[in-house]
């Protein structure tokens, strides 16, 4: 039976800065990324998006890439008058990243919101809904407490990554109160280290322990140290990158990999492998999404 996934949240318009004078125009947004990266890696799986697009011909560019992709779009809902997000994208000499956003009338900010209450149906059916904390973060709060009612009293797989953006939040009590209840429910858990330290407020140290005491499988990314196994200790070595270009969606193509790996029948070690050798090939090229014919 084909395996049925789920990857919610916000794609975007992506503009990747080369230099002061040119710039490479591209579709991305974490859990697109992520979407892509499990397609190619398990093209056995179903994978659908869901979001809500335009109707303008920026929204038609992103329709069409996700189609491109083998990605399913039968859960895009198009709300006629509005447009989708942006951003753009700089690099520092040592393949660092910082973003500029143009994101605060996004279509992907009205998900299951198309009658008086909430719904949900566009994640039903599936053997794997993913998240991540942007996905969250766009919502109204109301619609947040209701998608984790849904989750509490679901039975499918949820895989989650907390992805702290702080400028999406109202407040970083409300990011902390919402991730604690979404690490709480989830199955799968794919946060970063960086990330966890900053919305926590908490040393390296702690946030492995606060993880490592919760039951969930998982992955605690940590960059060119490689992931933390969660669930189980693994202990095995992961080669670092040979050249790091942009870190652009390292840890959404990790979590591509792993998921893609987990959900077709890898052990922990061989999905914690996967999801590292993954993510050390996209960060030697440009932009979030690298070619697909790249080795």
């Amino acid at each position: 039976m084909t395996l049925r996934i789920a990857c919610a949240g916000e794609a975007m318009i992506e503009l990747s800065v080369r230099d002061e004078t040119a710039a490479t125009l591209g579709v991305a947004g974490d859990t697109l990324n992520t979407a892509i990266y499990l397609k190619r890696a398990a093209p056995q799986c179903e994978v659908d998006y869901v979001t809500c697009l335009g109707d303008d011909p920026f929204s038609d560019r992103i329709r069409h890439f996700i189609a491109d992709q083998d990605i399913g779009t039968g859960g895009i809902t198009t709300l006629p008058g509005r447009s989708p997000g942006l951003y753009a994208i700089t690099t520092s000499d040592d393949g660092e990243r910082s973003f500029t956003y143009w994101r605060g009338s996004s279509a992907a900010r009205e998900m299951f919101q198309y009658g008086q209450e909430p719904d949900f149906s566009a994640l039903e059916g599936y053997d794997l809904v993913y998240l991540s904390g942007i996905s969250m973060a766009i919502l109204p709060h109301k619609v947040r407490l209701s998608l984790l009612d849904w989750l509490v009293q679901s039975d499918v797989k949820f895989a989650y990554d907390s992805n702290y953006r702080p400028r999406l939040w109202e407040n970083p009590a409300t990011a902390r109160a919402v991730n604690t209840m979404l690490w709480a429910r989830a199955d799968i858990g794919l946060p970063s280290l960086d990330d966890e330290m900053a919305l926590f407020d908490q040393s390296a140290g702690e946030v492995a322990d606060r993880f490592t005491a919760l039951s969930l499988t998982g992955a605690l990314k940590r960059g060119a140290d490689g992931p933390l196994s969660l669930g189980e200790r693994i202990d095995q070595a992961y080669s670092p990158a040979a050249t790091v270009v942009d870190t652009t969606a390292a840890g959404d193509s990790f979590n591509g990999g792993y998921l893609a790996a987990l959900m077709t029948g890898a052990d922990q070690a061989g999905a914690l492998m996967a999801g590292h050798n993954c993510a050390a090939r996209v960060v030697q090229y440009p932009g979030a999404i690298i070619p697909k014919d790249a080795p």
